[in-house]
């Protein structure tokens, strides 16, 4: 058989105890009479216990309807609307009571008693419970204390923020200690409110969470909806029966265009709300919950899921109560009726009341029900987040009344160093063990007040997600702690949120505002940020930093991608591999060279100079990796340095050998035997020659080092999402000087070379350096255009493949027509390879013909014929 919701209440029920104050005589000489009769629901267990606890609990939603008779004495309003989560927390209560009461190390040889009262989510109902605890008679008169028995301790309750003010204003007039378990509002203060304290945090702290929630998401156009206390509170009916007429707050947030909304609120005034908006189908809002109604069981509700899928929320600590499940358990209407404890009135509870309080649905509760047979949130111990509030709150009672009990006389807080009498108290000094008071409870968290009455404010946030069984779940995805330093409060993983989207994954985001002309200024158009900007919720966008760039959404900044030419990418290993290779080929002429320096044609070279020109040309292929890698101090000076350098001395010693080709040429030319056979330049000064070259470009190098070296720097401008890492080169002018002296020895060369290019000789080597040289300048002529056209790690490639291009050029057209006769044609490296060829000299008839009669004498000039 199945048990409906008024089924269970029923059962549940039988505990909340109705009470009918009559007419009470205050004393032998005056009559006092109440003017209305009160009808209090609640607990009772308070004889034969040492100190008596209040409670009050909204274990009802709302007021009933009544007669509005004046035909008979008025009579408080009964109520409806089981709240099964309330209910849990009264339990909860009752609970803790009686697990303090069997500890030892706590109150020892003191019992606790409690009365607990249902304010029916009213305030109405909580005034009234306050001035009847105060009485300690059942009855509702102000300013009396005409109880006898146990003294009242505290007052744990009410519930919410105006149930718990309104029994606040009452409690403070005598300083009594109120402990509330679930009122956030900001504006209790201790000026206002003296006796009044909450183990729930300050919703300062909540507002405050939910400011940075939005920041941190960057969303820049965000509704809100507010329970309006008195409407709320005095008319739930009224107010539901508003919506569903003008759909006023409904229709609202269909047209806006805000999909962000944040709701502060209680699950019992957001219900109607969340019944309409699943009537209209809204579902394309992410909702902001506040701490109410985040994990409420009202709300979290499988019809309501597709309106708040997604939801993201803020929940206080939970903790799991060790045998709390067990007690709920015990409690079912036959098993109360066995063991009822000491009612608030007479305990003539009948099945007739019963089914009559209950009659709601098919049919009527027996009492006889098992709670096994029904899943509801009264038996969820799953979120135990209030429900952890309340116990703390109990225990802040108990803990301050075993400190007031173990005070020893003379070392006591209050005047003359005095204890108070654990038996006889004023509220007062109960105040002051509970101002001072730090205990450890569940999970070793520290419980104390502030100076306002606050404890410490850390919030789980929350995420509706959906199980696989279709049922909802509470994803914690981050957190708010209030005592973290600034900017270190809030912790998201966002990778881990479910969205209320087409994409569960896709967070909303928003545009700037745009100014419509001629309307109001609440009327504006979303327009899109520009690249390297993001929304700030007005109507100016946000240009990001240097180094970051906006996301495709435009509502964040993320650092911008670094470039540059590394060492493990393909091309960076590539141009190091053939770097290496040409740095080796120079490196073996040396080697053939030193093999073969007994041959003609290695002995008729200046062998210094050509180990000069090789040893230039490792340096040059070997710097070109400097170029590769991120760029450092040290590697933006090497690399500009050692190619400088090593160009400088290859042109040197080139320039060296072509300006002896180019006195040879000339005085080939001559008619004058004496010329012909002269030697205009000794090997000692083509040395002299190349060192003074290479001289002074190390002497405009070092000064280039020491007052502008090289530097590496972060390019910005070249492209908006990238920051290129590459070397500045510290002065232009130094920079152009520097290779522009290289380019000076280079043209120098070329043209000696060009003059001895027709030297007829067998090996001409002018014309082999000349061709070296023109492959020099046709390669660093057309890198000009190419590197000033590219950008990042292809302008670095750029670069070193000049080096490469121009370096292997100069290897190739000097030295492998030398390399290619000594290694593959031995034969032909012989003294008559490096003769001159024979020239006769006609006086008579002048550059007519020429002569074999004479010969001449074979100079430091290679003479040799490529042909076979």
């Amino acid at each position: 058989m199945e048990l409906t919701t008024a089924g269970m209440k029923a059962r549940l029920l039988v505990g909340l105890l109705a009470v009918s104050p009559l007419l009470t005589v205050v004393s032998a000489q005056q009559t006092c009479k109440l003017k209305a009769k009160f009808n209090l629901n609640g607990f009772k267990n308070k004889d034969n216990k040492d100190i008596v606890l209040g409670g009050m609990f909204p274990v009802h939603n709302r007021l009933a309807s009544s007669n509005d008779s004046t035909s008979s004495m008025p009579t408080s309003s009964d109520c409806e609307g089981f709240n099964f989560r309330a209910f849990r927390w009264a339990q909860t209560m009752r609970f803790v009571i009686d697990e303090i009461n069997i500890r030892k190390d706590l109150l020892p040889n003191i019992t606790l008693g409690y009365v607990i009262y249902d304010s029916c989510f009213t305030i109405s109902k909580s005034v009234e419970g306050t001035l009847t605890y105060l009485t300690g008679q059942d009855e509702a008169v102000p300013n009396y204390r005409c109880g006898s028995g146990a003294p009242l301790a505290a007052l744990v309750g009410a519930g919410g923020s105006a149930l718990s003010i309104a029994t606040a204003r009452i409690l403070g007039l005598y300083y009594f200690p109120q402990v509330c378990f679930a009122s956030r509002v900001s504006l209790v203060t201790t000026f206002q409110f003296p006796s009044f304290l909450r183990t729930i945090p300050n919703d300062n702290y909540q507002s405050k969470a939910m400011a940075q929630l939005v920041v941190n998401f960057g969303w820049t156009w965000v509704g809100t909806i507010a329970a309006d206390d008195d409407y709320g509170k005095y008319g739930i009916k009224l107010f539901k029966e508003e919506v569903e007429k003008a759909g006023r707050i409904v229709d609202t947030i269909k047209k806006s265009t805000a999909n962000i909304i944040v709701v502060f609120s209680s699950d019992v005034d957001f219900s109607p709300l969340m019944e309409e908006l699943v009537n209209h189908n809204i579902t394309n809002k992410t909702w902001i919950a506040s701490e109410a109604w985040v994990t409420s069981a009202l709300i979290s509700m499988q019809e309501y899921y597709p309106i708040l899928r997604g939801t993201i929320g803020f929940a206080i600590k939970r903790a799991v109560i060790s045998g709390l499940f067990e007690f709920l358990n015990k409690i079912d209407p036959y098993y109360m009726r066995l063991r009822m404890e000491t009612p608030i009135y007479s305990s003539n509870i009948t099945e007739s009341r019963i089914h009559t309080l209950n009659a709601i649905g098919q049919r009527i509760c027996t009492g006889k029900e098992t709670p096994e047979s029904i899943n509801n949130t009264y038996y969820d111990v799953s979120q135990l987040r209030i429900t952890y509030s309340v116990y703390k709150a109990v225990y802040t009672v108990a803990y301050a009344l075993h400190y007031m009990a173990t005070c020893k006389e003379g070392k006591g807080p209050f005047v003359g160093n005095t204890c108070a009498n654990i038996s006889n108290f004023e509220p007062w000094q109960l105040m002051y063990y509970l101002k001072n008071l730090k205990f450890t409870a569940l999970d070793n968290e520290a419980v104390f007040f502030n100076a306002n009455g606050d404890v410490d404010a850390y919030y789980d946030i929350l995420n509706w997600q959906i199980n696989k069984d279709g049922k909802i779940r509470y994803v914690k995805i981050g957190y708010y702690n209030g005592t973290a330093p600034t900017g270190q409060e809030m912790s998201i993983t966002n990778n881990s949120v479910m969205w209320n989207t087409n994409n569960f994954t896709q967070l909303p985001s928003g545009t700037r505002k745009g100014i419509r002309q001629g309307e109001p200024v609440c009327c504006f158009d979303c327009i899109p940020c520009a690249d390297g900007e993001i929304t700030n919720g007005n109507r100016e966008c946000i240009q990001c930093g240097t180094d970051y760039w906006s996301n495709a959404k435009k509502d964040a900044c993320v650092p911008k991608e670094i470039e540059f030419l590394a060492y493990d990418e393909a091309l960076g290993i590539t141009l190091i591999a053939v770097s290496v290779f040409g740095a080796c080929v120079a490196f073996a002429v040396v080697i053939i060279y030193i093999i073969y320096r007994n041959t003609p044609l290695v002995k008729a070279n200046d062998i210094v100079l050509t180990f000069f020109i090789q040893f230039s040309l490792i340096i040059t292929f070997l710097s070109s990796i400097t170029f590769v890698g991120q760029p450092q101090p040290w590697s933006c000076m090497t690399r500009h340095v050692s190619l400088a350098l090593g160009f400088a001395i290859c042109l040197s010693c080139i320039m060296g050998k072509t300006i002896v080709l180019m006195f040879s040429a000339r005085a080939a030319k001559s008619k004058t035997p004496e010329k012909v056979n002269s030697e205009p330049i000794k090997p000692i000064h083509q040395k002299i020659i190349a060192l003074v070259g290479s001289l002074i470009q190390v002497c405009g190098c070092t000064i280039w080092l020491i007052l502008y070296p090289p530097y590496p720097v972060k390019n910005t401008a070249s492209q908006n999402i990238k920051i290129i890492l590459e070397c500045s080169e510290g002065n232009i002018v130094f920079i152009c000087c520097i290779f522009g002296y290289d380019v000076l020895l280079a043209l120098l060369g070329f043209v000696f070379a060009f003059i001895a290019r027709k030297l007829p000789d067998n090996f001409n080597e002018g014309k082999f350096v000349t061709f070296g040289m023109l492959v020099f300048f046709i390669v660093w002529s057309s890198f000009v255009p190419a590197y000033l056209s590219t950008r990042g790690k292809f302008m670095v490639a750029v670069h070193i493949f000049a080096i490469l291009a121009s370096s292997f050029g100069l290897l190739a057209c000097i030295f492998v027509p030398k390399c290619y006769i000594i290694v593959l044609k031995p034969e032909r490296n012989t003294d008559e390879l490096v003769k001159s060829q024979p020239k006769l000299i006609d006086k008579s008839a002048p550059g007519t013909s020429t002569s074999l009669s004479s010969e001449i004498n074979s100079t430091t000039v290679s003479t040799v014929s490529m042909t076979d």
